[in-house]
């Protein structure tokens, strides 16, 4: 674990470092070749009025599909992060994320909701909305479940997130199965659960930029809070910590942030779980760093995911939700026996 502040400092800074450099490879990296210098020059010319001789068909895959899927694994990524170390903070238990405790299986439940009954078509923010509701009374019922008195019984909740999550994946495969006499809306619905970036632009981008950038920022006011739950709830109330107000708004914005995530790339589960375990590991408990962390930490994690899809699978249609769930259910399985979880 990292002591100092300077040394936590500049781990996150070479975090931020990885990240530029990870999101210009994977700009880079596609079924055509296009030069390092031929990708600047046009980021130059679109985005800072740099005029310059520029090539379209490399300028229309630079800005019209590779950008827009980088920015999405970015934010996605990042969004997922956040919330598992929320989760993890509130609740004190490092096996809390919004794939454990039910939410992204609720945003992909309202998702999928909103395309079987042709809601989709209606406008763009319909899958969003539905998702963010979906997320929302998944962790209602799940928080309620495991609350008694003010207190949450963190094994009761880990158990209330997993049966809420088989009943939303059950929900999901009913409409599925239902939708089969229609491909197309089948079709949607497979593609939505298993989660992916392909065929994102920009419109998917405006839809969760604000939402993961306006919940980052909120969520830095709650750095000392977290810190102070960690400690646990009498403590964080002996210091006056409204924790009932401070949960409820943290659960807000978490519900917005993994639905807005889980409406544009999918079901892309365990992120949530695995960045934020790692990085306390190495920054430690202060949240003052983890939330920056985990915003590259969780970019990384799904821009690297990715391409490493791009790299090695090019010829194949494997889901990017398939590849996290490999690298975080081990992960995960490890977790549980570290922490000797018995439940009587």
């Amino acid at each position: 674990m990292l002591n100092s502040a300077i040394s936590k400092q500049l781990f996150i800074m070479l975090l931020l470092l990885m990240f530029i450099s990870l999101g210009l490879l994977a700009v880079l990296e596609g079924p055509v070749d296009i030069a390092l210098t031929n990708v600047l020059t046009i980021i130059q010319a679109e985005f800072f009025n740099v005029s310059d001789s520029i090539i379209k068909w490399q300028q229309n895959i630079i800005i019209d599909v590779r950008l827009p899927r980088v920015l999405i694994a970015m934010f996605a990524g990042a969004s997922l992060a956040l919330c598992g170390l929320v989760m993890q903070g509130m609740f004190r238990n490092p096996l809390a994320s919004p794939s454990v405790l039910g939410v992204s299986s609720g945003a992909s439940l309202g998702a999928v909701i909103a395309i079987y009954f042709g809601f989709s078509l209606l406008s763009a923010w319909i899958i969003p909305l539905f998702a963010f509701i979906g997320a929302g009374i998944s962790l209602s019922i799940v928080y309620r479940i495991a609350s008694n008195q003010g207190q949450t019984n963190i094994a009761t909740l880990l158990l209330a997130g997993v049966a809420i999550s088989a009943l939303n994946v059950a929900a999901t495969s009913l409409l599925l199965a239902l939708s089969l006499s229609n491909w197309d809306v089948a079709r949607m619905i497979i593609y939505w659960t298993m989660g992916g970036l392909d065929g994102r632009t920009w419109d998917h981008v405006l839809i969760i930029l604000p939402v993961v950038f306006s919940g980052f920022i909120l969520l830095l006011f709650y750095s000392k809070p977290l810190d102070l739950l960690l400690l646990g709830e009498q403590h964080a109330l002996s210091v006056g910590v409204d924790v009932k107000r401070t949960r409820r708004n943290l659960l807000i914005i978490t519900t917005a942030m993994v639905g807005a995530s889980v409406s544009v790339v999918g079901g892309i589960g365990f992120i949530g779980l695995v960045v934020p375990h790692i990085l306390r590991l190495i920054l430690g408990p202060s949240h003052r760093y983890l939330l920056p962390a985990c915003l590259f930490g969780g970019a990384i994690t799904l821009i690297g995911a990715d391409l490493f899809l791009s790299l090695f699978f090019k010829n194949s249609a494997i889901p990017l939700g398939v590849v996290t769930a490999a690298l975080g259910a081990p992960f995960f399985l490890f977790l549980l026996i570290k922490q000797r979880v018995v439940i009587n």
